[in-house]
């Protein structure tokens, strides 16, 4: 079995911190373009959303009073009610 050496540790740091810098150019480099691209994308999807509520909303014959329009329920029955009484 060999014994790590002090000069095998000082080139593996070395490498570690070379490794280290070059990741970090790179992602000065390369990040701020790949976050426009996101963004840029995610804005599109978001049009495209809005495009489409739109165009169905448009399409849509809306009549208050017609029974096919489902009138959201009130029924949130959470638990039973249980009154304390305070005991002296």
């Amino acid at each position: 079995m060999e014994m790590a050496s002090f000069a095998g540790f000082i080139e593996t740091l070395f490498y570690i911190l070379f490794y280290y810098y070059v990741f970090k150019f790179l992602a000065r480099l390369f990040f701020p373009y790949m976050v426009k691209k996101v963004v840029q994308k995610a804005g599109q999807k978001f049009q495209e959303q809005y495009q489409n509520e739109q165009n169905q909303a448009n399409t849509k014959d809306f009549n208050p009073g017609n029974s096919n329009v489902s009138k959201p329920r009130e029924n949130k029955k959470v638990g039973e009610y249980v009154d304390f009484e305070e005991i002296e």
